[in-house]
């Protein structure tokens, strides 16, 4: 039987006065009817280009399909090429055959419409139906993704929901008119890993149930290992491998795949740096990749990994110092806020008794699921939120008893890398003047001349080049951006830095770069850290001890390696599940398991 979707040499085209990119260059692959496609590769790599291509969703200008096919065929054998298709015909398919799940489920969803509108909307829109009928769909369609009360979620509007649900109601809309093909594009990038688990469940569940054929684009091989039958792997425009998943995760033959398999962190071993992609190859100045080493991923991670006794000797060491930080009983309380005169009429109990130690050099590992009070912790260790009671003691000083002034001087040594880089720095300046700016305002260096010799020694040791100096946010990458943050909060030489959740919103392999630096400035400048994030595998790559947070609370404290042999709570053990594997056990259990049910070949 010919597949559902035949792809055939597409190209597409960015264009400009000044540039002309093919983000898509000759690109061939099919998706078979009932199976999931993953398209992996990094940003940049043309993966979601690919499927808006699919979709007809390329602005024009700049952006243009030049060339190739999509054929989309029916059962009953009727085939069209999509990319040659009249729009109000395409707008036929769009929407109806073939429905889209986009990576922010918060721009997609119209704020001032409630959800359950939404969908009624796009109901009516392909079908032929009464609203009354549009409705009860949409009542069975929350039903079936498993949304909590779904009567109260259609009259909601989607700033009252988490970022689980709205991806929920997204799904919804794009199962609202029985899709022959739904094209995923990071669905589950920015959820806890908790929430990301549950979403690819009832993905996978949907898919069966209703015999659909699937795109699901990630930069995460882990997530790929966890829903894909088939995978192709981009770099720059182009497949460079492809081929069922088993093969892909067992035998791969592209330094890139190889590359992009190695650098996520690991949960069975602790490694001392990451591997990254320009381990396994390099690019000449023509394009022509070149394999730099010829190995497997496991040798490659086997020369990385530490001993158990290196990290048993490295733990003695911080029990050796003083602490450096003692938080006592901390607690933030939150009023909430209600009548018309604005009265207290309860407390969010945000941070409710939190207490730990962190010595010289030591990295501290925050993490837990949204909500759990990790990064208010962290922030109200700083007083970026005044805490409501509690102690903080850092380096000799009660940092809650002191005023403005003695403040400002205490966090030169005290330092936050957020999450959003962009957000984070001033588009108006240029990053040398952004982090001059730090310099000027705690008076350190004589004059403009010796700060600037300052920040461009900065920006070399978080891997920029001098010349960065002048440009502006905007024209940086999401890596180099953090990169740019780092650079900015060491300009102050400080003993403690609190990086909050400052790699979850980047590619694996971006991520194992920035990762591998915090790692390098760490040892390099002796700095503590306590590292916030909900991704418990990066936690334990960077991290000596780490805490478990729920509910305001901290319910689990050791070392790293600990935490994930032997969890000693419910939470951490549905926290350490819940992590996309990426391993051939995983994939392997998950055909068996679908052979078991049906009884057919995977």
């Amino acid at each position: 039987m010919s597949p559902l979707l035949d792809v055939q040499n597409l190209v597409t085209e960015f264009r400009s006065d000044i540039y002309n990119v093919k983000a898509v260059n000759d690109v061939s692959f099919s998706v078979g009817r009932g199976r999931t496609l993953g398209i992996v590769g990094e940003s940049g790599s043309g993966k979601s280009v690919t499927s808006l291509s699919v979709m007809r969703l390329i602005p024009n200008p700049p952006g243009r399909i030049t060339g190739g096919k999509a054929l989309f065929t029916e059962a009953d054998g009727t085939s069209v090429d999509l990319l040659s298709l009249p729009e109000d015909a395409m707008r036929s398919y769009r929407g109806n055959r073939i429905a889209m799940i986009f990576q922010e489920p918060m721009t997609s969803l119209n704020p001032v419409f409630t959800c359950g509108d939404q969908i009624v909307e796009a109901i009516r829109l392909h079908r032929n139906v009464s609203k009354a009928e549009a409705e009860a769909r949409t009542l069975e369609l929350f039903k079936e993704v498993q949304l909590p009360r779904p009567e109260a979620m259609m009259r909601s509007y989607p700033h009252q929901l988490s970022g689980g649900q709205k991806q929920r109601v997204m799904i919804a809309m794009a199962m609202s008119c029985n899709p022959a093909l739904l094209i995923a594009d990071e669905p589950t990038t920015a959820l806890d890993v908790t929430v990301q688990a549950t979403i690819l469940d009832l993905m996978r569940s949907l898919q069966q149930q209703h015999q659909m054929s699937m795109m699901f684009i990630t930069h995460d091989l882990g997530v790929i290992a966890e829903i894909a039958d088939d995978v192709i792997v981009m770099y720059k425009g182009r497949i460079v491998e492809q081929g069922p998943v088993l093969q892909i995760f067992e035998d791969p033959q592209h330094p890139y795949t190889k590359g992009l398999l190695a650098c996520r962190p690991r949960l069975d071993t602790k490694l001392r740096i990451l591997p990254t992609v320009r381990d396994f190859m390099d690019e000449a100045a023509d394009g022509t990749i070149v394999e730099i080493r010829n190995e497997t991923v496991e040798h490659r991670v086997h020369e990385l990994s530490f001993s158990q006794q290196e990290l048993d000797d490295r733990l003695t060491s911080f029990d050796a110092k003083q602490p450096l930080l003692d938080v006592r009983d901390l607690k933030v309380h939150f009023p909430i806020k209600s009548g018309l005169f604005g009265k207290t009429s309860g407390y969010v109990r945000a941070v409710d008794g939190v207490s730990f130690t962190l010595r010289p050099g030591e990295t501290l590992g925050l993490v837990g699921e949204s909500g759990c009070g990790k990064t208010t912790t962290g922030r109200a260790i700083l007083r970026l939120v005044e805490p409501t009671s509690g102690s903080v003691a850092f380096d000799g000083h009660d940092v809650l008893a002191l005023g403005s002034a003695e403040l400002k001087r205490l966090r030169r040594d005290m330092q936050i890398i957020f999450q959003d880089p962009y957000s984070s720095l001033n588009p108006r300046l240029s990053v040398g003047s952004a982090i001059m700016e730090v310099l000027t305002v705690h008076g350190i260096g004589s004059n403009d001349a010796e700060r600037k010799e300052h920040v461009q020694y900065l920006l070399d040791k978080v891997n920029l080049l001098p010349r960065h100096f002048n440009n502006y946010p905007h024209e940086f990458s999401g890596g180099q951006r953090q990169r740019i943050c780092i650079a900015r909060a060491l300009a102050l030489k400080p003993k403690l830095l609190i990086c909050d959740e400052s790699v979850s919103a980047l590619d694996v392999s971006v991520q194992a770069q920035v990762l591998n630096l915090l790692v390098q400035l760490r040892d390099e400048f002796d700095l503590t850290y306590i590292f916030i994030s909900h991704d418990l595998s990066v936690v334990k790559f960077i991290s000596d001890r780490i805490a478990v947070m729920n509910a305001g609370n901290i319910v689990e404290m050791r070392p790293a390696n600990a935490i994930y042999a032997n969890p000693e709570q419910e939470y951490t053990r549905n926290l350490i599940d819940a992590i996309p594997l990426g391993t051939i056990d995983v994939i392997k259990r998950r055909f068996d398991g679908r052979n078991g049910v049906d009884g057919q070949a995977a």
